[in-house]
């Protein structure tokens, strides 16, 4: 149980590690950031197979107990049947047959407190299993929890520090724009921003038109379903009223 519980301490201190430091560090941010979701998820999959193995052994320990309960009830019976037959034998004068039964009842009474001392000293270790399962399972979850945290702040800094390249690119061009022309350089530098943005609206737009040409679609389907279905109610009522006048 300790070992299962020094997998969470472990992963608990994964999850404490400071990300941003660990950026400023890195070679390469992204490459880090990836290891290290890989790494929790390894854990937490580690962790999974421990705490089922803890349920597994728990379940196995209640299983036992439940036969060791059973067993203090049967015992019990056979104590009961054995007494019961031995003071009939003594009753009829059978004082040997008696003597018999009464040690039978004696074994069985000697069974059934060993069954219960078992019992008893399983109690309480089961209840105490059942504790630590029930915080190995909520581990697990705030685990889980911690890995989505995680995945989110990866895509945030991997987010950032490609903006931030961009924004260093578009600088450096900015920076090596010729000073003694800088509007001719400027304008052509505005214009491809331009077309960039043109075929961007007109995508947009095109994506636009098929989507709109499938709801018309769609729309003149379910006309032309309509149409199909009051005309069958024409034909039928049509029907209806030659059978009145037939009649």
């Amino acid at each position: 149980m300790a070992q299962k519980q020094s997998i969470l301490g472990r992963i608990g201190q994964l999850t404490r590690a400071n990300i941003n430091s660990l950026l400023d560090k890195a070679e390469d941010p992204e490459k880090m950031l990836d290891q290290l979701v890989r790494d929790y998820t390894s854990s937490i999959a580690e962790a999974q197979d421990a705490v089922a193995q803890t349920i597994g052994n728990l379940r196995l320990a209640e299983a036992d107990h439940a036969e060791d309960v059973a067993a203090v009830k049967e015992w019990g019976s056979k104590a009961i049947a054995a007494s019961q037959k031995a003071d009939s034998m003594r009753a009829a004068g059978q004082t040997a047959e008696a003597d018999k039964f009464d040690s039978l009842a004696k074994v069985a009474l000697s069974k059934q407190i060993s069954f219960e001392n078992e019992a008893k000293t399983a109690a309480p270790q089961i209840a105490a299993q059942n504790a630590t399962v029930e915080q190995l399972k909520a581990g697990l979850i705030n685990m889980q929890g911690k890995l989505e945290e995680l995945k989110g702040k990866r895509d945030q800094l991997v987010a950032r520090a490609k903006t931030a390249e961009a924004q260093a690119k578009v600088q450096d061009a900015v920076s090596s724009i010729n000073v003694l022309d800088p509007t001719s350089e400027l304008s052509r530098f505005e214009e491809k921003v331009r077309r960039d943005e043109a075929q961007v609206a007109g995508q947009a737009e095109l994506a636009s038109s098929s989507l709109d040409a499938q709801f018309a679609e769609l729309e003149g389907d379910s006309t032309q379903t309509e149409v199909e279905a009051r005309l069958a109610e024409l034909k039928a009522l049509a029907s209806g009223n030659q059978s009145s006048i037939s009649e």
